[in-house]
């Protein structure tokens, strides 16, 4: 009877003793995070400033407007190189101010409108080759102006020629649809050492046409940087 009475009190001691350790166990858990977010998609040609001023298959890569350098609205005798080769030089007018700097462009001109109105945009590019030849690029920026495309004869009335030193340059006036129109543009195209230059001045029709004159001499600045 005492052994059976001292395993019986050895027993709840027992019971008591553990049923006081679990109260006192710390649990742990283990807590799984969310995977992190996808990387945000880069962003193509089509989304970046300035991207209608390339030619098709030109890709363009993102970069950060750089701020307006007050030394640089004054253009004279500026060499700008290309990606590939020797590059051009050029004079422009002091009243054109120089923008900043576009992924993809060899420089950027702005004209300011009268009385505040809207101004235009000089877009200075280079690329290898002859990027599809005169036509393809003339009726590239016709696509952007909203005209129909045209064929070599027309193209043939359309250019026009400049012969600059060594420089050969085509050039075209293109309008806008409507009455009167809303947009015009001067483009410019330049071979020169295995690329192809493009001089794309866009605004509103009045002003673009008011520039014309300027622009034409600012081709006649054209000459190889040295």
């Amino acid at each position: 009877m005492r052994r059976f009475l001292s395993l019986t009190v050895s027993l709840t001691i027992a019971s008591v003793l553990l049923t006081s350790c679990r109260k006192d166990e710390i649990v742990t858990y283990r807590i799984i995070k969310d995977p992190a977010p996808a990387s945000a998609p880069a962003a193509s040609a089509a989304t970046l400033p300035g991207a209608a001023d390339f030619p098709a298959g030109a890709v363009a890569t993102p970069s950060a407007p750089a701020a307006l350098n007050t030394a640089d609205r004054d253009m004279a005798n500026t060499a700008v190189p290309t990606a590939v080769g020797p590059g051009l030089a050029w004079s422009a007018p002091a009243r054109w101010s120089a923008g900043p700097e576009r992924p993809m462009r060899k420089a950027t001109f702005l004209i300011l409108g009268e009385a505040g109105a809207a101004g235009a945009e000089l877009a200075i590019t280079a690329f290898p080759g002859d990027v599809g030849g005169n036509l393809a690029n003339v009726n590239r920026w016709r696509q952007q102006l909203s005209l129909p495309p045209i064929g070599d004869v027309e193209l043939g009335t359309a250019l026009q020629h400049l012969h600059v030193g060594e420089l050969h340059i085509d050039y075209v006036e293109l309008v806008g649809p409507g009455t009167p129109p809303a947009l015009r543009v001067l483009g410019a195209l330049v071979p020169y050492s295995g690329s192809t230059w493009f001089f794309k001045l866009t605004g509103p029709a009045d002003l673009v046409a008011r520039e014309k004159d300027e622009f034409v001499s600012f081709l006649r600045t054209l000459r190889p940087s040295s």
